[in-house]
């Protein structure tokens, strides 16, 4: 399927690695000029290397920086782009009632405010082009709240609220808002908690991801290119009509409609 993303420039936000590395991979190979974003100058390097076409730019932004956001958010002023896609690493874990406000205030800030900066940033150009897409890297904790991660539930939980919202904002500009919830994908994050698993419950790793494994339908891990592809299909004009909404890759893990 040619998903006619020739011409269009994307932008990519944790585009080193993992998945959003994936995403960035996907989009490259439909045709995309990317700007893919992280902290690590290096693996930004390494990973533009990796990507189909040309014209690919990347830049170290660490999203806890308020100097490093205005000096993206001048980027994207400069150079607007059609496909945002947002893709940051989730809070540090722990129980909700043990969580401090500097703690919400941080991962709000380097989620929900960072993504409505950026789209108050390139939504004039969009709206000009008729065509837009918004593509939120969230959680399955959107559906049904994670025990133990009190912070990111609320977080993520924010996110898809604002997400519907602007959906509903700019459908009639050609503009689509829609949010991907990755489940148990093997990136190297998975790893961690994997291994972390497994300290506590005093088991192999291997048998701690097995245990994970068992709790999953399609019995295996995700692959970071499945959520990539995703993502290419709704930048894309084929899911056009696909909006507002947040779509499970969980291997059916998530117990709900």
């Amino acid at each position: 399927m040619d998903l006619q993303l020739e011409g269009r420039h994307a932008l990519v936000c944790g585009g080193s690695k993992g998945i959003g590395g994936a995403i960035a991979k996907s989009l490259s190979n439909e045709g995309a000029r990317l700007t893919i974003v992280a902290r690590n100058a290096e693996e930004l390097a390494n990973h533009l290397g990796e990507l189909s076409g040309q014209g690919h730019q990347y830049l170290a932004v660490d999203m806890s920086q308020p100097e490093d956001i205005q000096r993206l958010l001048g980027y994207l002023k400069k150079d607007p782009m059609e496909i945002v896609v947002n893709n940051t690493g989730g809070p540090p874990p722990g129980p909700i009632v043990e969580a401090g406000l500097e703690e919400f205030q941080k991962a709000l800030e380097m989620h929900l405010f960072v993504s409505h900066q950026i789209m108050q940033t390139v939504l004039p150009h969009m709206k000009q082009q008729n065509y837009g897409r918004f593509i939120n890297v969230i959680s399955t904790s959107v559906k049904i709240p994670i025990h133990g991660l009190g912070v990111s539930n609320t977080t993520r939980g924010a996110m898809a609220s604002w997400a519907k919202t602007l959906s509903n904002e700019v459908a009639a500009y050609g503009i689509t808002v829609n949010n991907i919830l990755p489940g148990a994908v093997s990136t190297t994050r998975l790893d961690a908690i994997i291994e972390n698993g497994a300290k506590k419950k005093g088991v192999t790793k291997e048998e701690s991801a097995q245990s994970m494994m068992n709790t999953i339908p399609a019995g295996r891990f995700g692959r970071p290119e499945e959520l990539g592809d995703l993502a290419a299909f709704l930048a894309s004009s084929r899911a056009a009509y696909i909006t507002g909404v947040s779509i499970p890759v969980d291997g059916g893990r998530t117990g709900s409609l």
